[in-house]
């Protein structure tokens, strides 16, 4: 069987965008990845500045698909259609026939098999938001190539975003994906060892027992001042 390809995205946000995402992040992602899944598998950035990115990072140049599409919540939200194109058809031949899409503000903490060596086609993390139609966030997709290519064919840069928002589907990419899949789909959750740090951990700064990966999906970040003096999160991202 072919290895799986980790695919992590960085590009220059949009000013006045909450968080900023170095090379650093990239690397300590990688490093992460490779102390928890000890299979074999590839590391993939796909960016528009590789500079201080880890030699053994391989580069996907991005592309400008969707590149300007706002937000329909706002243009300081984040805006990620381009990462859409991970559902493109003949995708396979750019990340291979199965592959893991990270966000990069992540700490993983434990086993990350359970969790990625599964047949499905498609399994993304759920349940986050409490908007009705907010099904999947895109925070982490495993992903067979080629499945689910309706989210990318079917896509309108001027009547998508608009549908998602009417339906409560909360974000740009994953309110898409959630809108056009509908809520039946598999999904990580905490009983995976899948956490929100802003959701589940924020009150109490403690790491739940069986935690596998912690998403930092908000204004707090793994790498921000207020969270750095939390022993697990100096332990683990690095």
């Amino acid at each position: 069987m072919a290895p799986l390809s980790v695919i992590s995205w960085k590009w220059k946000p949009a000013h006045g965008y909450r968080s900023s995402f170095g090379p650093e992040t990239v690397n300590v992602l990688k490093k992460m990845v490779a102390r928890h899944y000890p299979d074999p598998h590839r590391f993939i950035c796909v960016t528009d500045d590789a500079a201080g990115i880890d030699a053994d990072v391989e580069i996907v140049p991005l592309w400008d698909d969707f590149k300007d599409v706002p937000s329909p919540h706002g243009r300081n939200n984040p805006s990620c259609y381009r990462r859409l194109r991970m559902f493109h058809p003949d995708i396979g031949q750019v990340f291979g026939d199965r592959f893991v899409s990270m966000d990069l503000d992540c700490v993983i903490t434990g086993d990350l098999r359970p969790l990625w060596n599964r047949s499905e086609d498609f399994i993304a993390w759920g349940d986050t938001n409490s908007k009705p139609g907010s099904h999947y966030n895109g925070s982490m997709i495993l992903l067979r190539a080629g499945a689910r290519s309706q989210v990318w064919t079917e896509f309108d840069p001027a009547t998508s975003p608009k549908l998602s928002l009417s339906a409560q589907c909360w974000g740009s990419d994953q309110g898409w994906i959630s809108y056009c899949l509908g809520g039946g789909e598999k999904k990580f959750s905490r009983a995976d060892g899948v956490y929100s740090f802003r959701n589940d951990i924020g009150g109490s700064w403690t790491l739940p027992a069986g935690a596998r990966v912690v998403f930092f999906h908000g204004r707090i970040d793994p790498w921000s001042p207020e969270v750095q003096h939390l022993k697990w999160i100096r332990e683990h991202w690095r």
